[in-house]
C-alpha cells in the first residue's frame, strides 16, 4: 500500500463527522488538493489541483463555512489509529500554542500578538491567529533503539484573546473584560482541551491508560496545577522558573501545613544536601545520552499548586561544542514540575525531551504545508481550514510510518548532497513522494474533474 491509497482508505473514517456523503467527498478532495498542491496552500490552488477551475467554486468554501462539522471529530480516528497501530500503553501528549500570521485586518478572530522570533531587547507585534495544539508522542525508539520519536497532532483549536474595550469604555465594560479575560486565557483553554481529550479517551476504551501532558513554562501556573488531575488519571509535566518558592510539608509543627524551610529550584541544583545527583539514559538526537538530574518530592508550591503535592526535577547543564576541537559551552539547566509522584524520573525526563517534536510539527505545518495561507474570512472557516490541513499532516505522518517504517528507504527521492546524513523522512519527503505516486498512478479524487498529473500541478500553481 502506498501513501495515496492509505490516505483515501482512512479518510473514509470521517463519515461520522460530516452530515452528508457529498460534504465528506468534497472535504476529502479539497484537503488532498491543499496537501499536495504546489505553491501557496489556498483553496483556489486546491480547486486548480482538482481541475475544477471552470466550475462554480462556492461549494468548496461552503464545506468549511456552512457544513456543521467540528474540528475535534476529524482527529478522533487519527488518535484511535495511532494508539492501536503502535500499541501504546502510556499516552504522552505535548501541548503548545503557536501563531499563524495573517494580513487581512477584517479576518475573524485576528489580533495583535507578540512575535516570539523577535529580538529579546525589543517586543515585535504581528497580526494573526493564535492556535493551541496537542500532539501524541510515538516512542519509536522503544522498538528498535535507534529511531527518534514521532509526534502526531491530535488537536488544533483556535485560542483567541479577548479584545480589550476602547478608551471610552465605562467601568462595567472594563470589569466584564477582566472577568472574560480570566475565564478564557491560554491556561484555561489548556485545561479545557486536556479535560476534553481525557473524556474522549474514557469514551473510547482508553480509560485505564495514564495520560501525561507535557508543556512549556507558560502552563506552569496556579490555573493548571490547582486542577485535580489525579482523579482524572492525568499527569502534568511543565517547565518552571528557577526562583519559585517551594517547601516540604510541616511535620510536628502543630496545625501548620507548609514547612518553615523554603527553597527554590536553583537552590536544589546548587546544594547537594537537598537532593543527590543521579544519572539516566535518555534517547535524544538519534541516540541514547547520559543525563544528570535531581529528583525531589513530594514538595509544595504554595503560590501555585497550594496544598496539592508536586515533584521537582532538575536537569544539569549539558555541554556542547560548536566545532570538533572548539571550546566547550554549556546550556542552561532545566527545572521541571510534575503532578506525578510515582513514575520513575527517567521516564518523565524522556517525556520532556520528546516534547521537542511539537516544535517540529509547528515548523512543518507553517513552512511546508502552509497552515494559515488559505484566504478565508468566515468565522467558521478560519478555524476549520487550518484544523483540516493539520489533520491531513497527521494522516501523512501515520501513512509514512505504516507503509515504509520510521527510517528512510529507497522509496523516497534521493537527498541532496548536504543532507545525506538524514536518517528519517521529513514532511517534505512525504509530500514529494505522495505527489509522485498520485501522478504515476492516476487516481481521480471524488469531486475532481480529472486525475492530477505533474503538468496539472504546475499549471495550477502558475495560474
Amino acid at each position: 500500500m502506498n501513501l495515496a491509497n492509505f490516505l483515501l482508505k482512512h479518510l473514509a473514517c470521517w463519515t461520522e463527522v460530516f452530515p452528508q456523503q457529498r460534504s465528506l467527498q468534497r472535504a476529502i478532495t479539497v484537503a488532498v488538493g491543499i496537501l499536495c498542491g504546489v505553491g501557496k496552500r489556498t483553496i483556489t490552488r486546491s480547486i486548480g489541483f482538482q481541475g475544477n477551475t471552470q466550475k462554480d467554486w462556492s461549494a468548496d468554501y461552503k464545506v468549511f463555512s456552512r457544513s456543521p462539522w467540528e474540528s475535534q471529530g476529524i482527529f478522533a480516528p487519527i488518535l484511535a489509529h495511532a494508539i492501536a497501530e503502535h500499541d501504546l500503553e502510556r499516552l504522552v501528549f505535548s501541548t503548545d500554542d503557536t501563531r499563524v500570521w495573517r494580513t487581512g485586518k477584517h479576518v475573524a478572530q485576528t489580533q495583535w500578538h507578540r512575535d516570539p522570533m523577535g529580538p529579546p531587547f525589543h517586543t515585535n507585534l504581528r497580526w494573526g491567529h493564535r492556535f493551541l495544539q496537542t500532539s501524541l508522542v510515538l516512542p519509536l525508539y522503544a522498538k528498535d533503539g535507534q529511531s527518534s520519536s514521532r509526534t502526531i497532532p491530535v488537536r488544533f483549536e483556535l485560542a483567541p484573546v479577548i479584545k480589550k474595550p476602547g478608551r471610552k469604555a465605562d467601568a462595567d465594560q472594563l470589569q466584564e473584560y477582566r472577568r472574560q479575560k480570566k475565564q478564557t486565557n491560554l491556561s484555561v483553554q489548556f485545561v479545557r482541551m486536556t479535560r476534553a481529550l481525557r473524556e474522549h479517551l474514557n469514551g473510547s476504551a482508553q480509560a485505564s491508560k495514564t495520560m501525561v501532558v507535557v508543556g512549556d513554562g507558560s502552563f506552569c501556573n496556579r490555573t493548571v496545577f490547582q486542577e485535580d488531575w489525579a482523579q482524572q488519571n492525568v499527569s502534568i509535566l511543565a517547565r518552571c522558573r528557577k526562583d519559585i518558592v517551594l517547601c516540604k510539608a510541616a511535620r510536628g509543627q502543630g496545625r501548620r501545613f507548609y514547612g518553615k524551610t523554603k527553597f527554590t529550584p536553583q537552590m536544589v541544583r546548587a546544594r547537594e544536601s537537598l537532593a543527590p545527583w543521579q544519572s539516566a539514559q535518555i534517547f535524544h538526537g538519534g541516540c541514547y545520552r547520559d543525563v544528570r538530574f535531581k529528583d525531589l518530592g513530594p514538595v509544595h508550591w504554595q503560590g501555585g499548586a497550594r496544598k496539592k503535592p508536586v515533584r521537582l526535577l532538575v536537569v544539569a547543564s549539558v555541554g556542547y561544542r560548536t566545532s570538533k576541537n572548539g571550546r566547550q559551552y554549556y546550556r542552561q539547566p532545566v527545572y521541571l514540575l510534575t503532578t506525578d509522584l510515582t513514575t520513575p524520573a527517567a521516564l518523565l525526563l524522556q517525556d520532556y525531551f520528546d516534547r521537542w517534536g511539537i516544535e517540529v510539527n509547528h515548523r512543518d505545518e507553517k513552512e511546508i504545508l502552509g497552515v494559515g495561507q488559505a484566504q478565508v474570512w468566515n468565522e467558521h472557516s478560519v478555524k476549520k481550514v487550518p484544523a483540516m490541513l493539520v489533520a491531513m499532516y497527521s494522516w501523512l505522518l501515520l501513512a509514512g510510518l505504516h507503509c515504509y517504517g520510521p527510517t528512510r528507504t529507497e522509496d523516497y527521492e534521493a537527498l541532496p548532497k548536504w543532507r545525506r546524513g538524514a536518517k528519517r523522512p521529513s514532511c517534505l519527503d512525504l509530500v514529494t513522494l505522495l505527489r509522485k505516486q498520485m501522478s504515476e498512478n492516476p487516481m481521480k479524487l471524488p469531486t475532481a474533474r480529472a486525475a492530477p498529473t505533474y503538468e496539472s500541478m504546475v499549471s495550477a500553481a502558475a495560474a
